[in-house]
């Protein structure tokens, strides 16, 4: 039973104990060489300031240094002036002329030539809102963050020193010696330099200018990924597509979904669903239902195929094609299995099973190239090289057909107006009277041949040297020999719209992109309903309604007023003796002379901190 009182005892004065050690550490303890009263002016204050060594306070994980203070003790709230320094264990230092602090709802607010750094950053602003149970700054006033990579700037901005993140609005600017970063709303990590931003933002270098509504930009390490209305502006080039990443170390960027990218000197366009481009060689890779356009005399020439490649400098451009190749323009389509197209000189080659058509006229042979005038944009020519095929359907619905070892034809007005075959030729050709009665039909073997053509028909046929033919009536020529050896009519092929492009092609299911969600909104930073009281003491230089939320300053004047006055002039200062100046309460004796040093009666009885 004995046992039992004692343990009852025991456990009562604990807890006591610790409840009066609890409420003592929720005070703040401070430490002055020189403590002064002046009820008039400062009612329930003690007035604090430096001989040699500044004021110091300390509470829960803070301290602050300074040259002057006001402490009011029963209200746990002090004022500090003049060279103030604030610490937070090792991760926030924080330097200003003005400072105070509420232990009890543990808000801070300092002013003029504000200069916090955590390890990885420092922030610059005129004032600044500290809230150590969110452990959050926040300014409205400007402020400047320097990073090992970058200076940024913002009108407002706020820390959450947990997640080492700043979150900036209105008017974020990163500059760095490569480029500089223009946003309207932007979250940086300061521990690893990474940047999201959640509306118009533009990224300008000598070499780029990126524009997008939302990315992620590593600052650090010069990468991006943007995924809202982006795109990449090059000296000569435009990138646009539903997500694009950029790396400047290696001047690369790739693009997925509705690609375009856009040759603004050679007035060229590419699409596709997938592309890279590679700026230092100047080249573009593009896939997935690739297509190429360039605009040729008011009239645009497509030519799609499986992947795209444009390469060379702006005078010197080439554009190959590989696999499916499929050409398209108003009065001319082709397909092949692939395609060299080098603007320059205006020659397009098509190779591999190639075949054409122009007008009402099929042309094939081993390769097919086409050559269009630099200067009038016009076709100009074309050459067959091997096993050169011609055919034109007639009304009838036989075939005109003419063969030789290669072909070589002019072109007026876009048009065919001439073709010449040479070595080895044959010609079948449905002879008509002006009337367009079927005469006969005519197969004639020769060295060479010239066609000439009138409203996109053949007029005329010119046969040269070694002329051996037969005209055959209709009726004595049997179907199975209306045509000459390598006949191959692709009419079905024929492409007739834009839409042909892509008509063997499977269906494309755009890749899903894997976007960056907007942030959530942030609570009020001055929210103070999980508190009890409010976060400003009464004898704040704040009132409530600075804690409004403002597209202004945080305090009126906040430039000029940043540092109040001293509380105690220099001289006043200088006349004081070196010693505890408080006049003991009567009947109390004073202090000895060695005790009367460099501590207030407030905190006479705490130990000093090591």
């Amino acid at each position: 039973m004995k046992y039992v009182q004692v343990l009852y005892l025991f456990t009562i004065f604990f807890f006591i104990g610790f409840s009066s050690y609890s409420q003592e550490e929720k005070k703040i303890r401070y430490e002055s060489e020189r403590t002064l009263k002046d009820e008039e002016n400062y009612p329930g204050a003690f007035i604090l300031s430096k001989v040699n060594e500044q004021v110091h306070f300390i509470h829960q994980g803070i301290e602050v240094w300074a040259d002057q203070a006001i402490h009011y003790a029963e209200e746990n709230f002090f004022k500090a002036y003049g060279n103030v320094r604030m610490e937070q264990g090792d991760t926030i230092t924080m330097t200003s002329q003005y400072a105070e602090y509420n232990g009890d709802t543990q808000f801070a607010f300092a002013s003029g030539n504000v200069f916090m750094r955590n390890p990885q950053t420092s922030l610059q602003t005129d004032t600044l809102f500290f809230d150590r149970t969110k452990q959050q700054a926040y300014y409205r006033s400007g402020g400047t963050i320097r990073d090992t990579a970058s200076v940024l700037k913002s009108r407002i901005g706020r820390y959450y020193l947990e997640d080492e993140k700043y979150t900036f609005a209105s008017e974020v600017v990163i500059t760095n010696p490569d480029y500089v970063l223009r946003s309207t709303q932007l979250d940086f990590y300061s521990d690893n330099g990474h940047a999201y931003f959640y509306g118009p933002t533009t990224i300008t270098s000598d070499q780029s200018t990126i524009y997008a509504e939302r990315g992620f930009y590593d600052t650090r390490g010069d990468t991006g990924y943007f995924v809202k209305n982006s795109r990449i502006d090059y000296e000569n080039r435009i990138l646009e597509g539903d997500s694009l990443y950029f790396n400047r170390n290696t001047n690369f960027a790739s693009a997925t979904n509705n690609i375009k990218v856009t040759d603004t000197i050679n007035e060229s366009v590419i699409r596709g669903h997938y592309a890279e481009v590679f700026r230092e060689k100047d080249s573009v890779f593009i896939t997935k239902r690739a297509v190429a356009v360039s605009v040729q005399e008011q009239d645009s020439l497509y030519i799609h195929a499986d992947t795209l490649m444009v390469t060379g400098k702006p005078e010197d451009r080439i554009i190959r094609g590989f696999y499916g190749v499929r050409l398209y323009k108003s009065n001319m389509s082709g397909k092949s299995d692939s395609i060299h197209v080098r603007e320059k000189t205006g020659l397009t080659q098509m190779l591999g099973r190639p075949v054409m058509w122009s007008e009402n006229n099929q042309l094939t042979g081993d390769t097919i190239h086409l050559l269009n005038n630099v200067v009038t944009e016009e076709m100009d020519s074309l050459k067959v090289y091997d096993n050169a095929f011609m055919i034109q359907r007639d009304s009838l619905g036989g075939f005109n057909q003419l063969k030789g070892l290669q072909m070589y034809g002019k072109f007026k007005d876009n048009a065919l107006d001439q073709v010449d075959l040479v070595k080895n030729t044959e010609t079948l050709y449905y002879m008509r009277n002006d009337a367009g009665d079927l005469i006969g039909i005519n197969k004639t073997l020769s060295s060479s041949i010239s066609v000439f053509f009138e409203d996109e028909e053949i007029s005329m046929v010119d046969y040269l040297n070694n002329v051996d033919g037969i005209l055959y009536p209709e009726s004595e020529l049997p179907e199975e020999e209306r045509t000459l050896k390598g006949f191959n009519w692709r009419g079905e092929e024929r492409l007739n719209s834009v839409e042909d492009l892509f008509i063997d092609d499977p269906d494309y299911e755009p890749v899903k992109i894997q976007g960056i969600p907007m942030p959530e909104e942030e609570e009020n930073f001055f929210n103070n309903e999980s508190r009890e009281g409010p976060l400003l003491n009464n004898k704040s230089r704040l009132q409530e309604k600075d804690l409004q939320e403002r597209t202004v300053d945080t305090v009126p004047n906040a430039g000029k007023a940043a540092q109040p006055e001293p509380l105690l002039r220099q001289e006043e200062l200088d006349s004081l003796p070196a010693m505890d100046s408080i006049q003991p309460t009567p009947g109390q004796e004073p202090r000895p002379a060695q005790q009367q040093d460099t501590i207030s009666p407030a905190v006479a009885t705490q130990p000093k901190r090591d």
